[in-house]
C-alpha cells in the first residue's frame, strides 16, 4: 500500500504538479502584470489598516490565521529536509514556487472573496470548494475537494504537526511521548471548542510574535557568520542549476534541487493548494483584491523571510552540522535545532524548542479551521462538527505516538490532488478575479477606498447573494469594513 502511494505521489509532484504550479503562477503574473511586485508596497499598507472587521473576522486575523497553517513545521522541518534530499539548489526553487506564487495567492484569496456566503452567525464562509459551486456550477467539483481538504488538513496534516512535537520535546528533554501527547490534547480542546473565531484571536496575538523572533535569531546568525553569506548564496545558486559540483546525499543533480525545492515550497507557502482561500474568505474586507493582497504577502512572509531563514541558519552552521557533499543522519526540525545551537550555544535549546512547539501548534489551529469551513460547505450541522473536533484531537493523540511514514505519503497524495482541483478550478475563474483586480486599480487610481459592488464591477456574470451589493444606509461598508 505506501508503495503504491508513494508511486502516485512521485508521479504527481515530479510529472505534474511541478510544471503546472510554475506554468500556473506565471500564467497569473503575466496576466496581472507582475501585480506582487506592482502591489508590493500596496500589501504593507493593507496589513497595516486591516485591523477593524464587522461581521467577520478582520483581514489582519485572517492573514495571520492563514500564516498559522503556512507557518509551521514545512519551515524549520521541511526545508532543513529539501536541503538533506535536494542540496542547497532546492533554497533557490522554493524562492521561484513563492515569487510566482504570490500572483496565485492573490487570485485564488480574492475568488475566495467573491464568492464567500454567509452563515448563520452573520460571519462569512468560502474558499475553492464555494467558488466551484458558485462559480462553476459544479456541486460535485466542490464536494471532491472539500473532502480531500478535510482529510489532509483536519487529520493527516494535524497528525504531522503533533508528531513533530513530541519528536522535538523527546530530543531536547526526554519528554515522554504520552506526556506530550496529554499536554497538546489539552492545549488544543478549548481553542478547537470556540471556533473560527477563538482560532483567530489567539494566532493574531502568537504568530507575528514568534514570526519576528524567528527571524531576528536567523539575523543574528547570519551576521555572526557574514563572511561565509557569499558562500551560501553560490551553493543555492549553483547547486539549483548544477554548477556545483557535489557528491552524495542528493545524487539526483538539478532535478532533485527543484523536486524538493518545488514540494515543500508548495508544503510550506500553499500557494495555488487551495488552503489559504478558505480562511481569506472569512474575513470582512471592503473589496476582495484587499484580502488578496494579504494573503500574497503571506506567500512572502513564509518562504521569503521565514524559510529563508531557517536555510541560512543551517547552511552557515559549518560542516559538523551539514555538509552539502555527505549526506547526514540529523534532519528535518532536529537539524535545524542542532544548525541554531551551533551559531548562538546551548542555551538556544529550550528558545527552538518553544518555536517550534509554537509554529507547529498554531499550524494545528490553522489547520483545524480550513477544516471546519469545509465541513460548513457539506453541510455539516453543530453536533457533527464537535464530532469532528473529537476526532481532530484524536488524530493529535495519535499523531504524536505513531511513525508517520504512511501518513505522510497519504497527505502528499491528498495535497497534490487538491491542489490539481483547486489550479484548475482558478484558471477557469480566472477572469472573475481579474475584473476585480481592475475594479480594485479603477478605484486606487481615483484616490478612493475600494469598495466592491459586484454589479458595477464589470464581472464576466451574474454574482448572486447580497454580500456585495450596495447598501443604501451606508455604502462603505459592503462585504464589510476595510
Amino acid at each position: 500500500m505506501e508503495d503504491l502511494i508513494g508511486s502516485v505521489s512521485d508521479v504527481l509532484y515530479s510529472y505534474i504538479l511541478v510544471y503546472l504550479l510554475v506554468a500556473v503562477g506565471i500564467y497569473f503574473t503575466i496576466r496581472t502584470r507582475f501585480i506582487q511586485i506592482r502591489y508590493f508596497k500596496r500589501m504593507l499598507g493593507q496589513l497595516t489598516h486591516s485591523r477593524t472587521h464587522g461581521e467577520g473576522i478582520s483581514s489582519f486575523q485572517a492573514f495571520c490565521v492563514g500564516l498559522a497553517s503556512r507557518v509551521g513545521t514545512g519551515n524549520i522541518a521541511g526545508v532543513a529536509i529539501a536541503l538533506t534530499v535536494g542540496g542547497p539548489g532546492s533554497i533557490f526553487w522554493m524562492w521561484v514556487v513563492a515569487s510566482i506564487g504570490m500572483a496565485t495567492a492573490l487570485i485564488e484569496a480574492t475568488l475566495g472573496q467573491i464568492f464567500k456566503v454567509r452563515a448563520g452567525d452573520g460571519s462569512f464562509r468560502g474558499g475553492p470548494a464555494f467558488y466551484i459551486q458558485r462559480g462553476l456550477g459544479s456541486r460535485t467539483g466542490g464536494v471532491i475537494f472539500a473532502v480531500l481538504l478535510v482529510f489532509t488538513f483536519g487529520i493527516a496534516f494535524n497528525m504531522v504537526q503533533s508528531n513533530a512535537i513530541a519528536a522535538v520535546l523527546d530530543a531536547s528533554y526526554a519528554v515522554e511521548v504520552g506526556w506530550t501527547t496529554l499536554g497538546l490534547v489539552v492545549l488544543a480542546a478549548p481553542v478547537l471548542f470556540g471556533g473560527v473565531k477563538r482560532v483567530a484571536r489567539i494566532a493574531e496575538i502568537v504568530l507575528p510574535l514568534m514570526a519576528v523572533a524567528y527571524t531576528v535569531l536567523a539575523l543574528v546568525i547570519v551576521a555572526i557568520n557574514i563572511d561565509y553569506l557569499p558562500e551560501v548564496l553560490t551553493q543555492i545558486i549553483g547547486g539549483a542549476f548544477g554548477l556545483t559540483e557535489m557528491a552524495g546525499g542528493f545524487a539526483g543533480g538539478i532535478a532533485a534541487a527543484m523536486l524538493n525545492g518545488v514540494k515543500r515550497g508548495l508544503f510550506s507557502n500553499e500557494a495555488g493548494m487551495g488552503s489559504a482561500p478558505n480562511v481569506a474568505a472569512t474575513a470582512t474586507v471592503s473589496h476582495p483584491v484587499k484580502q488578496g493582497l494579504i494573503q500574497s504577502l503571506g506567500v512572502f512572509v513564509d518562504t521569503m523571510i521565514i524559510c529563508t531563514a531557517t536555510a541560512f541558519i543551517i547552511l552557515v552552521s559549518g560542516p559538523d552540522i551539514y555538509d552539502p557533499s555527505t549526506p547526514t543522519r540529523v534532519e528535518g526540525a532536529t537539524l535545524t535545532q542542532a544548525a541554531v545551537v551551533q551559531g548562538l550555544g546551548s542555551w538556544t535549546v529550550s528558545l527552538m524548542v518553544v518555536l517550534v512547539f509554537v509554529f507547529a501548534f498554531s499550524s494545528v489551529l490553522g489547520n483545524y479551521v480550513y477544516a471546519e469551513i469545509n465541513l460548513f460547505f457539506l453541510g455539516a450541522r453543530r453536533l457533527a462538527i464537535n464530532i469532528f473536533r473529537v476526532f481532530v484531537l484524536l488524530a493529535i493523540a495519535v499523531g504524536a505516538l505513531s511513525e508517520l511514514t504512511l501518513v505522510w505519503a497519504l497527505a502528499d497524495v491528498a495535497m497534490g490532488l487538491m491542489a490539481l482541483v483547486n489550479l484548475v478550478a482558478i484558471c477557469l475563474l480566472g477572469k472573475w478575479a481579474f475584473a476585480t483586480i481592475k475594479d480594485y486599480h479603477r478605484q486606487t487610481d481615483a484616490g478612493q477606498d475600494p469598495v466592491f459592488i459586484a454589479d458595477e464591477a464589470g464581472l464576466p456574470g451574474n454574482l448572486e447573494g447580497d454580500i456585495w451589493v450596495r447598501r443604501v444606509a451606508d455604502p462603505a461598508v459592503v462585504g464589510g469594513g476595510g
